[in-house]
């Protein structure tokens, strides 16, 4: 039982990490490979409070999430007058820089060691969830959460605003609005909630390293969006539950370990290819990946 209750945790977490990859990427076409990056600053920043300060739960939360937010304003401003290649290249600049910090900013971050020991998070000051079934219940309640607010952000003048971008900037531009800085809210607004997966995944895992947050990682969760689809709510969330579970279904297959995750990724590679021929939208997707 505990074994289910960790994926339906994890698949939690992908849930928020997929959903904030889908604002900029699938509405305001801006394909950030960054995503790994402002996890990883929401778990480090939630690791220095969680160890240091006795706040409760939304205190730290608020706190990860806006100074994650502030963070991404270092690539948003700088990129997002980038168009295509240069802005992917912008990112991933930022991804690496982040990674290059965490491993080796000894003093701070711990490098490689990492940080362990890392407390759970505590409902109102005085309520530890130091359990699986208490984890279970927060991301479960946090995921349903987030899922209604991205789908009531999609159909708000704001997320009209970003799919208009995302069709044609220039018709946004005649109409008075500055595509430059709606980017930016969304750029923001994505990084706050991937911090808010790294607050859930520090405090849950008590252990961070830098390994964890990788380029890999983003383009992992890219994966995700991709194969789900991009331009709703169901795409992401459906992209979250196959890289999830998929890995999962395998350990049962009777694979060497060794074996199976090289299967993994071919699997994931060749679903990719395969759906950006037949499908570009996803499996339930609206909008078409651009090149």
């Amino acid at each position: 039982m505990e074994y289910i209750l960790h994926i339906v945790i994890m698949l939690n977490i992908y849930i928020l990490l997929v959903l904030s990859a889908n604002l900029p990427v699938g509405l305001a076409n801006l394909l950030s490979i960054c995503q790994a990056a402002f996890y990883g600053i929401g778990a480090y920043f939630s690791a220095y409070f969680l160890l240091q300060w006795n706040l409760p739960f939304v205190v730290v939360a608020l706190i990860v999430m806006c100074l994650t937010g502030l963070c991404s304003l270092v690539v948003s401003f700088a990129s997002v007058k980038l168009k295509g290649d240069y802005f992917v290249l912008a990112t991933l600049a930022f991804q690496m820089i982040v990674f290059t910090i965490l491993y080796n900013w000894t003093e701070v971050t711990r490098g490689p060691y990492g940080i362990s020991g890392i407390p759970s998070v505590k409902l109102f000051g005085i309520i530890s969830l130091s359990g699986i079934y208490g984890y279970f219940a927060l991301t479960t309640v946090l995921s349903l959460i987030v899922i209604l607010l991205f789908g009531n952000l999609k159909k708000s003048p704001f997320g009209r605003v970003l799919t208009a971008i995302r069709s044609d900037e220039l018709t946004v531009l005649s109409i008075g609005r500055n595509p430059a800085r709606f980017k930016n809210y969304a750029f923001f607004i994505s990084a706050a909630f991937s911090g808010l997966a790294g607050l859930l995944y520090a405090s849950y895992i008590s252990y961070i390293d830098p390994t964890s947050f990788t380029l890999d990682e983003s383009i992992f969760i890219l994966t995700a969006l991709f194969i789900g689809g991009i331009g709703n709510i169901k795409g992401p969330v459906f992209g979250a539950l196959v890289v999830v579970v998929l890995p999962e279904i395998l350990r049962f297959v009777g694979l060497p370990d060794a074996m199976a995750a090289n299967l993994r990724q071919i699997i994931y590679g060749l679903i990719l290819v395969l759906l950006m021929y037949f499908k570009p939208q996803g499996l339930m997707g609206e909008l078409k990946i651009k090149n």
